[in-house]
């Protein structure tokens, strides 16, 4: 579908309608997780090791993703174990190394629980043309990282010495 005319906004709107939409993704992150049985820190995991494709990760390189200490990391994968949403699986190449796995079954209840909300916003990406949605990916991407940098300086300032 082409691009439909569009009202006009500044960046301060942007950035107003971004919070509001952040601020609405975080309450409904929480009621998913409460859905689904878990909190929102291992929910957030549990998408990782989704969205990790044909090789499930460690527990150490979910750590690094999450921001978490391995430790926490041992915590939040034992709670998904439990609940049924991951197996540990010993890597191929070095059994040594534990990878984390999701269940396949959890997989689908997951992705029910998330499509009516998916369709939803498909429906509004059928709104933009290819154009706009390069342009909204672009800027996706870009905030992310941008947000992820945030997070590496707060971290940093809240490191005790030596650590």
């Amino acid at each position: 579908m082409d691009g439909m005319p569009r009202p006009p906004a500044d960046p301060a709107q942007a950035l107003s309608a971004m919070d509001d939409l952040i601020a609405a993704h975080l309450i409904g992150q929480q009621e998913m997780a409460r859905r689904l049985g878990l909190n929102v820190t291992d929910l957030t995991c549990y998408g990782y090791v989704l969205g990790a494709g044909e090789t499930p990760p460690t527990a150490g390189e979910l750590a690094a993703r999450a921001q978490v200490t391995t430790g926490a990391m041992t915590g939040i994968v034992n709670r998904l174990v439990r609940a049924g949403y991951v197996t540990r699986r010993p890597d191929p190449a070095d059994r040594r190394v534990v990878r984390v796995a999701p269940v396949p079954g959890a997989r689908v209840k997951v992705e029910a629980a998330y499509a009516p909300h998916y369709a939803r916003l498909m429906s509004l990406f059928a709104d933009y043309s290819p154009a706009e949605l390069a342009t909204i990916t672009d800027w996706f991407t870009r905030a992310t990282a941008a947000a992820h940098e945030s997070l590496r300086e707060l971290t940093r300032e809240h490191r005790p010495e030596g650590a």
